[in-house]
């Protein structure tokens, strides 16, 4: 069903496929009996739809929460059954989780959300996009629709020189990013390892009412997943060092040169939002990626105003709690959620199965 209805294949997945659905929902640290994946049976005993879900530990000022993170959500023969999908997803919600998540949400799987008292995280809700040399994001995002196209990209490096060495003048443009710092941005970048990296996010997520509290070895999972993702590219992890040599953030993405590169999380201090985005977009530069695309966080945004970023609305944050001061807190940008906390760290994205 995953094959059929995401990926339009008409074989099956395997058993590769088929194992990591298995430890991805059900044998990962921190899996709950009462919270995780489930399907739905229609007429004759046939599973017809499937909704795939993470336990998470939260923090709330303190108070201890559990979230459910919704992820692969299908269904199959609508037309027979309208209304599986709406039963599947009721059920779901219905759960002893304290907040329910989806970063992926479709329009048709927002509409149901809403109906049964969902909201649209809206500053969530976008995908910032950056690009550095515009003829290889050009060619790359054409090749991600026809991949017959991606060999072109081996012809865009000298067009894109000339075009840099046209537009190096040290100010911002949307159709590039120069692969030197700005003058007076004298903020280091440190590639980390994984361990390293863990022990970064929980000091720069402290300053968030709702945030994870990984627990179990959660965390370590987590990230060893994320780096399995072949099809995007290697996976960068830094952090961003002050002058003084204080972390003032950290980011994760996916190099592949002369491709786009994947952003999967930015983390920042307070006031430090705009010197990480920039140490990111010059790092990436220097590495020959053709641009960067990421999900949105409210803390993000107004640092990434006047930087030449555009936003592009493709999937929808939704989420649904029983506690308004929950709701509240997403809503006024003091949760915590989206790449980490969400689905885009899976294997099942990027991963080849």
């Amino acid at each position: 069903m995953f094959q059929r209805v995401f990926r339009k294949a008409a074989q099956a997945g395997g058993v590769p496929l088929a194992r990591h659905l298995g430890r991805h929902y059900f044998e990962a640290p921190g899996c709950e009996a009462n919270i995780g994946p489930l399907v739905h049976v229609g007429d004759g005993g046939h599973i017809t739809g499937f909704v795939g879900v993470n336990a998470l530990p939260m923090v709330h000022d303190g108070r201890p929460l559990r979230a459910a993170i919704c992820g692969s959500f299908m269904v199959e023969g609508r037309e027979k059954d309208p209304y599986a999908g709406a039963r599947l997803m009721k059920a779901m919600l219905a759960g002893p989780q304290d907040v329910t998540f989806s970063e992926t949400a479709s329009e048709v799987s927002t509409d149901m959300w809403t109906r049964l008292r969902g909201i649209v995280l809206r500053r969530h809700s976008l995908d910032w996009i950056k690009i550095i040399r515009p003829a290889a994001f050009g060619i790359d995002a054409a090749a991600s629709r026809l991949p017959l196209l991606a060999p072109l990209g081996g012809l865009a490096r000298p067009l894109d020189n000339w075009l840099l060495r046209r537009q190096d003048d040290g100010a911002p443009h949307w159709s590039s990013a120069a692969a030197s710092p700005a003058p007076g941005r004298r903020f280091a970048v440190e590639v980390v390892g994984v361990s390293d990296f863990a022990a970064l996010i929980e000091p720069l997520l402290a300053g968030f009412a709702v945030r994870p509290a990984w627990t179990g070895g959660q965390l370590d999972h987590i990230l060893a997943e994320a780096l399995d993702k072949p099809a995007y590219g290697e996976p960068i992890l830094a952090a961003v060092r002050a002058p003084g040599g204080a972390t003032v953030g950290a980011f994760f993405y996916y190099r592949a040169r002369g491709r786009i590169g994947r952003v999967l999380q930015v983390l920042a201090r307070p006031g430090q939002e705009g010197a990480v985005i920039a140490a990111l977009i010059t790092d990436a530069a220097q590495r020959g990626v053709a641009g960067l695309r990421g999900r949105t966080q409210p803390a993000l945004i107004g640092a990434m105003i006047g930087r030449r970023i555009g936003f592009v609305h493709v999937a929808s944050t939704v989420m649904h709690s029983r506690h308004r001061e929950l709701i509240d807190a997403f809503t006024t940008g003091a949760g915590f959620v989206n790449g980490l906390v969400g689905e885009e760290w899976s294997a099942i994205v990027g991963g080849r199965y």
